[in-house]
């Protein structure tokens, strides 16, 4: 028996039937193309440290310790065990290469293009309505972010996963109307892809609710004289009711220890905001201009904006549940695009952001599909159809045209940052981040000046702080940057790199004891911290304190064999105590290894979060 689905869908366009699996093909190969751009950019200092460059356990790839470390793992205020096992591979097959880590995303999101289409054809037996839709999805420039972001492998990889359960259930709802007794094997394999995806993000935890949706419409699996009820529905959800807990209490508790969790906006203020972003994230669909790495919370929006905000969406809400009989579709996908925002709509806060385009990446394809089911609807006769595949050419390659041009903006952090500066107002984790970039890139003058201006905009930024400081401290003035790290550790006191940022300071300035309590309280909590080892060892030797100093030095060069300073310490040590010899191996290990370097100790920028 054939699933009966509920769109007029016959005739939406002049184009005649195809092989889904032509089509599919050729949506995987377009959606490849369209984002190969991306493949030759670099890496960005937002979360990809984190995740990739900076990462000792994705660096050292694919091994049995790493993915045990990833099954453990709250790293980045996320337990999602798979998407680290994607970077332990690319950091197995590519090593550094940005290339490599691009590609796999590229790669994932044109197979969830195709996946998209074969889902929703499943799902509602429309042919070139489900792969204009799945082509929308794709080609959208809101997808950008979660594409060419290599940090955001996570949103990528779980929606492969989404789209398989999407179309595993699909299969399943077919057999159980064909009452077949295999039809338990298409449900395992949709919860297993959902348990999968629930392991490469949590925002998936939103699904069983949209195949309850699903069960409405197209499936038709209530009502309409069919022998199933809301009861047993639901019973038959428990299992992914049960996965969803889970994953909701682990990420809470995760993102909660690892800080991200914020309670400086009120409830009023985050119920606000989750309002307006919803109808922002709207206008984003139907405009996809000047969007940003990150849109800077206001903290409290304008009543009269909440106010409109909430009259549209009301408004929208009450139109979808009139036309639920005639057009279920419309209240099917409102509710999809607004369930499936509420994990990330900030009523629980998680970092500096107001909304973001990389949380539209399942969400929008709701809209997607109310809009062109409705669209199918309404072009009934032939001269309405054939315009109205040209209207659709002219989205999906307008759509495309600007996802090329997005791409761009992704090169590098700079051309990332510089270019979300210049669409947002206020913006001080730009600044920050473009400071850094610029420091990194042996433009001091500049860095000093985006890192003012972060701080002039958020004086308590602890990022900026930090950064700053460095900045400071590296080019000789020690004493100007004491006070941005002490700012630093008013907002982070347990943060290891700033306390020690502070002590190597502190001991350039000659304040000694203060110096070593910073330092024995990095260690105390990090005894392989190398930067404190090889400063405290400075320390000592100032002190006179020479035996120490060198075992700690070299306690140091155990750890990291390959440190220039450490080296070079230990040569002023090992002369001190008489032993040239020794002093001048250690100068010549120093010299290879940073020709013209001097002593030093190691501080630490810190990227944006």
């Amino acid at each position: 028996m054939k699933v009966k689905h509920a769109p007029p869908t016959p005739g939406v366009s002049p184009l005649p039937a195809a092989p889904p699996g032509v089509i599919a093909a050729a949506l995987l190969l377009l959606t490849a193309l369209l984002f190969a751009r991306a493949i030759g950019h670099d890496f960005v200092n937002y979360d990809d440290p984190d995740y990739v460059t900076a990462n000792v356990h994705v660096k050292a790839g694919l091994t049995g310790d790493g993915i045990a470390w990833a099954l453990r793992s709250g790293e980045a205020s996320n337990w999602h065990p798979l998407t680290w096992v994607s970077h332990l591979a690319d950091g197995s097959l590519f090593g550094l290469n940005p290339r490599g880590h691009h590609a796999t995303s590229v790669l994932l999101h044109a197979l969830n293009a195709a996946l998209a289409f074969l889902a929703l054809r499943r799902l509602t037996g429309a042919l070139w309505t489900s792969a204009l839709c799945a082509a929308w999805f794709a080609w959208h420039p809101l997808r950008v972010e979660s594409v060419a972001w290599v940090a955001e492998r996570k949103d990528v990889l779980s929606g492969f996963f989404w789209f398989a359960a999407l179309w595993a259930y699909a299969v399943y709802a077919e057999r159980r109307r064909e009452r077949r007794p295999d039809a338990w094997r298409p449900y395992a394999l949709a919860l297993g892809a959902f348990a999968l995806g629930l392991m490469a993000k949590p925002m998936l935890v939103t699904l069983p609710c949209v195949l309850l949706l699903l069960d409405v419409w197209p499936l038709r699996r209530i009502g309409g004289g069919q022998p199933e009820s809301v009861v047993r529905l639901v019973v038959e959800k428990l299992p992914w009711f049960a996965f969803a807990a889970a994953s909701s209490v682990a990420t809470f508790l995760v993102q909660s220890g690892g800080g991200s969790v914020t309670a400086a906006l009120s409830l009023s203020d985050r119920l606000g905001n989750a309002v307006v972003s919803v109808v922002r994230y709207l206008g984003k669909l139907a405009w996809p201009f000047d969007l940003a790495v990150l849109y800077p919370h206001p903290g409290e929006w304008p009543t009269r904006t909440i106010v409109a905000c909430l009259v549209i969406i009301v408004g929208l809400t009450a139109f979808a549940v009139w036309q639920r009989r005639r057009r279920p579709w419309l209240a099917i996908g409102w509710l999809w695009f607004l369930g499936t925002l509420v994990p990330v709509i900030g009523l629980v806060q998680v970092g500096v952001q107001a909304m973001a385009d990389r949380y539209t990446y399942l969400p929008m394809l709701g809209v997607q599909l109310a809009v062109l089911w409705t669209a199918c609807e309404l072009a009934g006769s032939p001269a309405v159809r054939r315009w109205g595949l040209a209207l659709a050419a002219l989205v999906l390659l307008g759509g495309a045209a600007r996802t090329w041009d997005q791409i761009g903006v992704w090169k590098n952090s700079f051309t990332l940052f510089s270019h979300a500066l210049a669409v947002t107002e206020k913006n001080y984790v730009a600044h920050d981040n473009r400071g850094l970039f610029l420091f990194q890139s042996g433009k001091v003058a500049e860095a000093l000046a985006d890192y003012r201006a972060a701080l002039a905009i958020n004086p308590g930024y602890f990022t900026a702080n930090n950064n700053l400081g460095h900045a400071l401290a590296v080019i000789g003035r020690p004493a100007e940057a004491v006070p941005l790290y002490r700012a630093a550790l008013t907002q982070k006191p347990d943060h290891l790199e700033v306390r020690n940022n502070l002590a190597n300071a502190l001991s350039d300035l000659g304040q000694l004891p203060e110096a070593m309590e910073h330092y024995a309280f990095v260690l105390a909590r990090q005894p392989e911290h190398v930067n404190a080892l090889n400063g405290s060892a400075v320390v000592l030797a100032m002190q006179g304190k020479l035996p120490e100093a060198k075992a700690r030095l070299e306690q140091s060069l155990r750890l990291a064999p390959d440190n220039a300073s450490a080296h070079h310490n230990l040569g002023n040590v090992c002369s001190m105590l008489g032993d040239h010899a020794a002093a001048s191996r250690h100068y010549r290990r120093a010299a290879e290894l940073k020709p013209g370097g001097g002593p030093g100790r190691g501080t630490a920028p810190e990227p944006a979060k």
